[in-house]
């Protein structure tokens, strides 16, 4: 009895000494670079403007298995917001996904059809810039756009339409019958479930935002303020953009969160440092996550997988504490809020005009 509680003590102390050690180890000191040398570190070091020309946007998202066109863009774009891929007609891909406030829906969790929630308790990702991502879904199951418009149309407590339900609803109105053959040329088998997908993810494909952020990598230093300066300085030198890469400012890999525990977390057996609603734990159950895209971050409160942090500086606060091992100060963390704001966009107008493009790739 006397070796169990030995063994015992000895477990708790090791286990304190170890997080005791990891949280006294000497912060990191940064070093804030002038204009140019900021600039150009950010650049050699993954992260890049958002293109302005349709002709680079094809450089930089066109998918070889689904080539963009005008025409198939357009065809997407009516899709997108239309109900009629729904089962009961009363929502769209837009529902969740509202383009003019962030590009997803601002719920802690997803409202489908017939006021169904998601039975995970997931928060929507948001659409823009979603094509710059290595993989789509909190758990990156789905390899592309195209291959992710597929879940929300089938899923019940979304839209909650069949494959064949969705084709026949599609197939009854001919200017979408007509649409589709001019864009995949099949007279009799352009309507398809798998047709939908591409036009939806070709429109997607061009939903790219550019704000102060994209001016400043451009060479306008008056783009961002001295505190958002300060804050990409951070952002950088802390190790955030290890993760947060890419011209997307993330969604480029799958990384376990948290990185890093406290003695709290670990006696209570806590999987995150917020409530567990929803009890999703990411990839094959293994507290892997896709890592999110930054761009209008400012814009889609609330965050997490589940929606259960309302604040973006306590949002912050969490992450340099559980994933940089270096807790950010207030002032750190006002600085990295101003970054934040010059990744907030517009949509860039991409000059896409009629074509009679069609689509071979099958």
């Amino acid at each position: 009895m006397h070796t169990i509680i030995k063994i015992i003590l000895a477990t708790i102390m090791i286990v304190i000494l170890f997080y005791g050690f990891l949280w006294i180890l000497p912060s990191k000191e940064i070093t804030y670079m002038p204009d140019d040398a900021l600039r150009s570190y950010a650049l050699s070091h993954g992260l890049a403007p958002v293109p302005t020309t349709y002709k680079k946007l094809l450089d930089i998202v066109d998918n070889p298995n689904n080539p963009l066109s005008p025409a198939k863009i357009s065809l997407g774009k009516k899709l997108f917001f239309d109900p009629i891929l729904s089962h009961n007609m009363s929502v769209s891909c837009f529902h969740c996904h509202l383009l003019n406030d962030g590009g997803d829906d601002n719920l802690p969790t997803a409202i489908g059809f017939g006021g169904r929630a998601n039975p995970r308790h997931l928060n929507s990702p948001t659409v823009l810039n979603a094509a710059l991502a290595k993989s789509q879904f909190w758990d990156g199951r789905a390899k592309d756009v195209e291959a992710q418009a597929a879940g929300p149309m089938q899923a019940p407590f979304e839209m909650n339409i069949t494959p064949k339900e969705a084709e026949n609803r599609v197939k009854k109105i001919a200017t979408y019958v007509e649409n589709f053959q001019r864009v995949f040329g099949k007279k009799n088998e352009s309507v398809t479930f798998k047709n939908i997908q591409k036009a939806i993810g070709a429109y997607e494909r061009t939903l790219l935002t550019r704000g102060a952020y994209d001016a400043f990598l451009e060479g306008k230093n008056s783009a961002m303020s001295d505190s958002a300066k300060r804050g990409l300085n951070l952002f950088i030198q802390k190790g955030c953009k290890g993760c947060h890469t890419g011209m997307s400012v993330g969604g480029q890999s799958l990384q376990h969160f948290p990185l890093r525990r406290v003695l709290s977390d670990v006696f209570e057996n806590r999987p995150f440092p917020f409530e567990n609603r929803g009890g999703f734990l990411g990839k094959d159950g293994k507290n892997v996550f896709r890592v999110p895209i930054l761009r209008n971050i400012t814009k889609t409160a609330p965050y997490f997988h589940n929606g259960m942090v309302t604040d973006l500086k306590e949002a912050i606060r969490i992450m340099s504490k559980y994933q940089v091992g270096d807790e950010f100060t207030p002032v750190q963390i006002h600085d990295m809020v101003a970054f934040f704001k010059t990744l907030e966009g517009e949509l860039v107008s991409y000059d896409v005009n009629s074509s009679t493009d069609v689509d071979n790739s099958d």
